[in-house]
């Protein structure tokens, strides 16, 4: 199913202000708040519905980003928003002052339960420049702590399950209310209650996982990608931790991606080559393509084949393939071929004599970064 304009889920219009937006946000925060509807799954995705439209929205750069190109433009690395893996956790604790209070909304925002969430993990993966320009999934195992079979879990006694303790001190400004996580159960609200041979203090061991991921075409050397909810297991039954992946791009044999999604080749030919003209292989990442070079090609020259190169991220555009035309000179000739050239080199046809359409080096680079 199609996912909602932002705009349309908080009922504001393009050229509404920050403040218009936030009031529009608190609104429906109110009306769909978890505690307000109980055990309510409708209300609660609107909930999370508009706390990704508020991100958005009220964020400059992710704005300017999503009014260019959509909910495109907030996929994969460079989106905006939850990605897809929002939690009530994360709205909580990003927009728990969107009233001004120190809860959410004043439904019991102190007296939530404190949710405990895993810790994440990192891995880094290869990528090849045909990975890039295609996407692809991938398949990797992990090693990851996991909850034990037969591992069962008691409110902890000490905070009631809430998972902090709550205590008041007299200072010189009076009565003093803080909260800190509970140390008897780390945060959790629950304790061990039954734990099997091989689990540690909480329960958890180590266990091997595949985990499939999804790359989209575009993805950048050094990106990162988040797999929610793919990390750590938490103990007690919290949130998952996600999975963390650090791009790397292997250098390919013949092509170089430039900031614009570009790829280059340099293509040397010789000296009759040029003089005569020639059909030539090009490498691109889906095989190889025939090009015609005229006879009398310049070295210096490029040529351009479009949509041969990467698309971006946000699949607004595709890059090209620039072929860069380089004339390899001869550095050592036999008597016959240093005397052809001795008579060609006063020969009018041998004189450089470049016109207009012979374009210089920074005309060159303007046309290609333009």
């Amino acid at each position: 199913m199609a996912k909602r304009d932002f705009y349309e889920i908080l009922g504001v219009s393009k050229n509404s202000d920050v403040k218009e937006i936030k009031k529009a946000y608190r609104k429906l925060a109110i009306k769909y708040h978890p505690d307000k509807n109980p055990d309510n799954k409708q209300a609660e995705e609107k909930f999370k519905e508009a706390a990704e439209a508020y991100d958005v929205l009220s964020n400059s750069e992710k704005k300017q980003r999503y009014d260019q190109f959509g909910h495109s433009g907030m996929s994969g690395a460079a989106g905006g928003g939850f990605g897809g893996g929002m939690n009530m956790d994360d709205i909580f604790s990003q927009f728990g002052d969107i009233f001004g209070g120190g809860g959410f909304g004043g439904f019991g925002g102190g007296q939530r339960r404190r949710v405990v969430k895993g810790t994440n993990l990192r891995i880094r993966l290869n990528l090849t420049l045909k990975d890039v320009v295609e996407g692809v999934d991938k398949k990797i195992k992990v090693r990851k702590l996991v909850i034990a079979d037969g591992v069962t879990y008691k409110t902890c006694g000490s905070c009631n399950g809430s998972g902090q303790i709550t205590r008041m001190s007299n200072t010189i400004l009076g009565q003093m209310q803080t909260s800190s996580p509970c140390p008897t159960c780390s945060g959790n609200g629950k304790s061990i209650d039954k734990k099997p041979s091989g689990a540690d203090y909480n329960g958890m061991i180590q266990k091997e996982e595949t985990v499939e991921i999804s790359i989209p075409a575009g993805v950048e050397d050094g990106m990162q990608l988040k797999v929610s909810g793919k990390g750590n297991d938490a103990p007690g039954n919290g949130i998952n931790g996600d999975l963390l992946v650090a791009i790397y791009v292997e250098q390919h044999p013949d092509l170089v991606r430039d900031s614009s999604n570009n790829l280059h080749y340099d293509k040397y030919i010789s000296f009759s080559e040029a003089v005569l003209g020639t059909s030539t292989e090009i490498p691109t990442v889906n095989g190889k393509v025939k090009i015609k070079l005229d006879a009398g090609t310049q070295s210096g020259k490029t040529l351009r084949l479009k949509g041969k190169g990467v698309p971006s991220v946000e699949r607004y555009r595709t890059g090209d393939l620039l072929v860069h035309i380089n004339i390899w000179t001869p550095q050592k000739l036999n008597k016959e071929e240093k005397e052809f050239f001795e008579n060609c080199k006063n020969s009018d046809n041998f004189t450089p004599n470049p016109t207009s359409k012979d374009k210089s080096f920074f005309d060159k680079v303007k046309e290609m970064f333009g």
